[in-house]
């Protein structure tokens, strides 16, 4: 466990109710509490150093430029790559939308195939179906092991060369099982195809090497990293980034326009058309400090401790179903026999607890796992044994009520 977690939750202005008391909440990998550092740079940005970027020549829009860029640089040295290598975006969503659309459509043919797995958000689905009726590839869907991991020996024996593309999540939002990246980095590139990494669950919670890593594109997502909402950032590989055309078109990623011709801005300027987003760049990097502050390493095992807690707990009730390996990163997915998750979210609401409740954006995982809906309880920094205690008496009212 964290030392001084009750130091950690006063930390979190948004942990406490209306009335003062304290809030339970276990949505965290739905979007994490913010830390009163970030709101306050976050803030500080919008007010007294609030200037655009990349265009003034006056003093303050010059300031918040370095600092935009130094952002860049944080978020680049977090995963491991090169500030160039990093593409701000609107979150993990539009950065896979963003591979899909610019190096999906500039690369890939009819009759190429890209690999996914049974457990991937909606986020790293769909965008390749709408890629598949534009330029008419195929997917192969990898199948998962008992316990809930992505089947990497079975990815070994469905990928040919065929495949330009494997697009996994390094940790699932709805089972908390991890990939072992390197080992899919190896099969993906022993047939020539690229990597794409969603990290929107790892980051916050796991160290990440992207070059170590053999990954070729990575993703997350700030918000959950303790950021602000409207930012995330796209990793790819410089050789690849440069190769890519862009998707936007607008200022910024531009080197020259004339109506006859426009010629574009290398890598990352290239993507990030328009004004971007200043201040949430500004709280991401916040976030960054604040995580780094405590230690990746430290905050996976206090998460890993409270959710291997919270399975034995409701193991021992004799009505829980529970879902994806034992060994989790801070994520609990479980049902209520004969009550449906929502029913088991309201009531739980009503004790000062909050879970996430339905699919999870994981629909076609809800159909292997054969339920249309899981109750989820997922930890955070700030997270303790407390919020364990209030989970478990919330669900035996719960039971109660159900009888």
């Amino acid at each position: 466990m964290l030392t001084g977690t009750q130091t950690r939750r006063a930390d979190f202005p948004g942990l406490l109710t209306a009335e003062g008391q304290p809030w339970h909440y276990l949505d965290t990998a739905a979007t994490a509490q913010k830390p009163q550092a970030v709101i306050d740079a976050t803030m500080r940005a919008m007010g007294a150093d609030y200037a655009t970027v990349h265009r003034g020549v006056y003093a303050r829009s010059a300031d918040m430029t370095l600092a935009f860029e130094a952002a860049r640089r944080k978020v680049a040295e977090f995963i491991g790559g090169a500030e160039n290598e990093v593409v701000f975006t609107r979150g993990a969503t539009e950065a896979i939308n963003l591979v899909a659309h610019s190096w999906g459509g500039s690369q890939l043919r009819a009759g190429d195939r890209i690999l996914l797995s049974t457990l991937e958000h909606h986020a790293n689905i769909v965008p390749w179906q709408m890629l598949r009726e534009r330029v008419g590839i195929e997917i192969d869907v990898c199948p998962l092991t008992a316990d809930g991991c992505i089947d990497l020996d079975a990815a070994e024996r469905m990928l040919t060369p065929r495949h330009k593309l494997v697009a996994l999540a390094h940790v699932s939002n709805v089972l908390g099982s991890v990939l072992h990246v390197e080992h899919a980095a190896a099969l993906a590139h022993a047939v020539g195809a690229r990597l794409l990494v969603d990290g929107c669950q790892a980051v916050p919670r796991l160290p990440v090497d992207v070059a170590a890593m053999g990954a070729d594109f990575y993703v997350f997502s700030a918000h959950k990293l303790y950021g602000p909402t409207g930012v995330g950032a796209l990793w790819a590989r410089g050789e690849i980034l440069a190769a890519m055309p862009p998707w936007h078109g607008g200022g910024a990623m531009i080197d020259r326009v004339t109506f006859e011709r426009t010629t574009y801005a290398p890598p990352p300027a290239r993507f990030e058309a328009g004004t971007p987003a200043i201040a949430e760049v500004i709280g991401l990097a916040a976030a960054i400090d604040y995580v780094q502050a405590i230690g990746l390493d430290a905050i996976g095992a206090h998460e890993r401790a409270l959710a291997t807690q919270t399975r034995d707990e409701l193991r021992r009730l004799n009505a829980v179903t529970l879902f994806g390996p034992d060994e989790s990163a801070g994520i609990v997915s479980f049902a209520l026999n004969g009550v449906h998750p929502h029913d088991l979210g309201t009531i739980l609401d009503e004790e000062g607890v909050a879970i996430r409740a339905g699919h999870h954006c994981a629909q076609p995982l809800m159909d292997h796992l054969g339920v249309a809906a899981t109750a989820r309880a997922s930890f955070g920094i700030y997270s303790d044994e407390s919020d364990i205690a209030a989970l478990l008496r919330g669900i035996e009212r719960t039971r109660r009520i159900f009888g």
